[in-house]
């Protein structure tokens, strides 16, 4: 049965990139989004460039029967899905990325939400994979996780700590899955550089002059992590987490590293 890799909100950015790295080891690729015709155009757009079988497919949370039938629908293609990238998230930061949710203001429900998304929508997306991955006792299931589950960031109590559960979300499914041959580990990316990170501008919260190695992570950055985790490069490593932040998570204080390195090269 050739195998696959089954990617959440990957028709663009971080998860393309990631369905990408996958489609570029041969591995047949499926995709998710809220948006079913952008997930077929670009399942599409990696057959065209790489060869291999892409499919996309619309997915929303609060729906388990759609998870059900979209494992069954995989299912009935003849391939097996040996990991499963959990890439899609609320951000949790409202209308606004520059000024995120207001503790004092924001609606339960939105706060809600963030929850429902990024740990219930999971387990979901999960416990269709891991019923076939138990079969084969093999599999390997990767969180894109976030740095800010250690290091908070403002108005964004509801992503930190969601992105907190995460981490211990997974170290429990290394427990409890271990015996069945599936791993679980945890990217943790931290800022990078997206299409909504571009667009803020001065209101940019980090800014790679302020990592240690005087940049952040590429999309490119993030995918090679969850390739590293969920092929057999990592076929013993489970219930950890792999840090991408140029080293944000090392400082306790950011400093301005142009300063520091144009004062090494004089």
């Amino acid at each position: 049965m050739q195998k696959a890799v089954f990617v959440t909100g990957a028709q663009s950015g971080t998860g393309y990139a990631i369905a990408e790295r996958f489609a570029k080891e041969h591995w047949d690729v499926f995709i998710t989004s809220r948006q079913g015709e952008e997930a077929a155009c670009a399942a599409k757009t990696l057959t065209d460039t790489y060869g291999v079988f892409a499919k996309g497919y619309e997915y929303n949370i609060r729906n388990e029967q759609q998870a059900i039938d979209i494992f069954r629908d995989i299912d009935a293609t003849g391939r097996f899905v040996e990991t499963v990238v959990l890439n899609a998230a609320d951000l949790g930061f409202g209308t606004d990325p520059a000024k995120g949710m207001d503790f004092w203001t924001v609606p339960v429900e939105e706060f809600q939400r963030v929850f429902e998304t990024n740990l219930v929508w999971n387990f979901m997306t999960i416990r269709q994979a891991a019923l076939r991955m138990r079969e084969r006792h093999k599999g390997a299931i990767v969180f894109i996780g976030s740095n800010t589950a250690y290091q908070a960031i403002p108005n964004r109590c509801a992503y930190g700590a969601s992105k907190g559960g995460i981490n211990s979300f997974s170290k429990s499914l290394a427990i409890d899955l271990g015996r069945f041959g599936i791993r679980s580990n945890v990217v943790l990316p931290g800022t990078i550089k997206t299409e909504r990170w571009y667009k803020m501008g001065d209101k940019q919260i980090i800014k790679g002059e302020v990592a240690p190695i005087g940049d952040i992570a590429d999309f490119e950055d993030v995918a090679n992590a969850a390739w590293f985790l969920g092929s057999d490069a990592s076929k013993s490593v489970t219930g950890t987490e792999l840090t991408v932040d140029g080293g944000m998570s090392a400082q306790l204080f950011p400093e301005c590293m142009i300063g520091w390195k144009k004062a090494m090269m004089e």
